[in-house]
């Protein structure tokens, strides 16, 4: 079954601004919410389908991607997380938390370490890299945990402290008549604890700015657009959390020769004209860094194609391989002697319809087609 299209998810344009977005996103959490739909699975469904574009559309890196690719943007290299190789583990209640937690009250758990944020680098790629895939190196700019404090924050020698605020849980709760509002604790920032005397050299952040040399493996047989996962190389998350995901989206840029469609490759030969019309054979490159002799058939003509089985792209995660499609055009000589006109004068003189059979049958019904316009 298709997926559907997060806007139409979310019942919004596709130019709909991060307010409208977020607008669609509240009214339909409320109405789906499981606390308010219990024992509905549809509900259920529908509520994880609406958080999962909203976690996309609400990010402008994301969005560009799914605006460009489409649910493919998200489907390749992602072997874990929800449906379609999203991962919303660690941020579906921060979401939710940052837009109701004003509205419903009740308990809410300690919002505890946060995730560090999900990165995005895009890599440009040959067409031989994708055929033949290939290890990569590349330098993220990115942050990691402080090593003077381990990431707390806190000064070495010294640790955070319970915020005295909320009591270490992360939030305050206030009652306003018959509601109790529940809002992020101003004092610790959610985090629940407060530190005294900060880090040097993190300044109490716990972060610290970095460029990272990862080694990325990719795979035979990617396309444009392929995106690769990698897990907890992301940003570090804030006093002590979780470290976030890297997200690697692949271009494959234009080749001088071979033109790919998905599996299949693509190469526009061109051959003389005596080749065309008496046979023979030509020499062509191979993505595998060889070369393939095609046999020219007699009476040739442009836009014939011939097939080479096997010589295409290998296709992901498979051993199968697509083929490779010669297509053959005839080319016109330039530059001629005097002694190469002549010789094809005499040879327009002596051609017939069996010579040129496609213009002969050509020219044959323009006549019949003047013929009746005059009648």
């Amino acid at each position: 079954m298709a997926k559907q299209c997060f806007y139409e998810v979310l019942g919004v344009e596709r130019t709909a601004n991060i307010s409208d977005i977020k607008s669609a996103y509240r009214r339909l959490a409320k109405q789906y919410h499981p606390d308010r739909n219990p024992e509905d699975q549809d509900a259920e469904v529908r509520f994880k389908e609406v958080n999962e574009a909203y976690d996309v559309l609400k990010d402008d890196d994301k969005r560009a991607a799914y605006d460009r690719f489409g649910h493919a943007a998200f489907e390749h290299g992602g072997g874990n997380g929800a449906a379609g190789g999203f991962d919303f583990t660690g941020n579906f209640a921060d979401v939710f938390d940052d837009l109701f937690g004003d509205f419903m009250g009740g308990p809410r758990r300690s919002s505890g370490p946060r995730r560090g944020a999900n990165l995005q680098f895009n890599l440009e790629i040959g067409l031989e890299d994708a055929y033949h895939g290939k290890r990569a190196t590349i330098k993220v700019p990115t942050t990691e945990k402080c090593e003077s404090c381990s990431g707390s924050g806190a000064k070495p020698g010294t640790q955070p402290t319970t915020c005295p605020t909320c009591d270490g849980h992360g939030k305050i709760r206030q009652s306003q008549g018959f509601f109790t509002i529940e809002r992020t604790c101003p004092v610790c920032s959610g985090n629940g604890r407060v530190i005294g005397d900060p880090c040097p050299d993190c300044a109490g952040n716990g972060l610290v700015r970095k460029e990272k040399t990862l080694d990325v493996e990719i795979p035979k047989g990617v396309e444009d657009g392929t995106r690769i996962r990698l897990a907890d190389e992301g940003e570090a998350g804030p006093r002590g959390g979780p470290a976030g995901d890297l997200y690697i989206f692949l271009s494959v840029k234009p080749h001088a020769l071979f033109r790919r469609e998905g599996p299949h490759i693509h190469c526009r030969v061109p051959i003389s004209m005596v080749t065309a019309s008496l046979g023979g054979q030509v020499e062509v490159p191979t993505l595998d860094g060889g070369r393939a002799k095609v046999t020219i058939p007699e009476g040739t003509q442009s836009g014939r194609q011939f097939r080479l089985a096997g010589k295409g792209m290998p296709v992901l995660r498979s051993r199968a391989h697509g083929d490779m499609l010669i297509q053959a055009f005839v080319e016109t000589p330039v530059k001629l002697t005097k002694k190469q006109k002549e010789i094809l004068q005499q040879f327009a003189e002596s051609e017939g319809e069996e010579t040129n059979p496609e213009s002969a049958g050509f020219f044959k019904k323009v006549k019949e087609l003047w013929n009746d316009l005059t009648e």
